[in-house]
């Protein structure tokens, strides 16, 4: 990769190809493997115009922004990749599903979920569901998520998880921003556990 990297900044910083849009392509790669997003968004906004409709463009557009916390950008790129390839990747999976997750979609991020087999790919993309909507405060999906994964382990991380965030949608109730539908929903899940802490 150190190899590829230096060859893409050989490429993109040479005279005759620095203001080119492969030279920029070049230099967006660069920084890409270098893990340095804000540099390769500033390369690929350059160019953006000139690949609407290409996947490719559009990937490597949406993980970069997705990484460099532009999520509403990264959600819109990502959606627009037409190849069914990429839409079953998990990696293009995980990233989407943050993307709504971190703009206040966290039930689309669910539906991903639901409908994935069960594999070590979901249950890595429950593991995110459950972390990304604690941390954003979407209590409710999170509760589900570390609901599901504590009964396929009763990991004692999963289960402070599961009621952390239960309390949290206690909290949304109380502030009048969750249903109480949802609070009855969460309660079942909290007595529904093997756990000698739920009473």
């Amino acid at each position: 990769l150190s190899i590829a990297q230096k060859l893409y900044q050989l490429v993109g910083g040479s005279a005759t190809e620095c203001d080119t849009i492969p030279g920029r392509q070049c230099m967006a790669s660069c920084f890409f493997l270098l893990k340095q997003f804000d540099d390769v968004l500033v390369y690929l906004k350059s160019i953006k115009s000139y690949f609407l409709n290409d996947d490719d463009f559009n990937w490597n557009f949406g993980i970069a922004s997705a990484a460099a916390n532009e999520y509403k950008a990264a959600e819109e790129a990502l959606l627009q990749i037409q190849k069914e390839k990429y839409r079953r990747d998990y990696t293009y999976l995980s990233w989407l599903s943050r993307c709504y997750i971190m703009n206040g979609k966290a039930h689309l991020a669910w539906e991903i979920y639901i409908n994935m087999e069960t594999s070590n790919e979901s249950l890595a993309l429950l593991n995110l569901i459950a972390n990304d909507c604690y941390k954003m405060g979407e209590f409710y999906y999170s509760v589900k998520a570390f609901d599901v994964l504590e009964r396929l382990d009763p990991d004692p991380e999963f289960w402070d998880g599961k009621r952390g965030a239960a309390i949290g949608v206690f909290q949304l109730v109380v502030a009048g921003q969750e249903t109480r539908e949802k609070l009855v929903e969460v309660i079942a899940m909290l007595r529904n556990t093997s756990n000698p802490q739920v009473e």
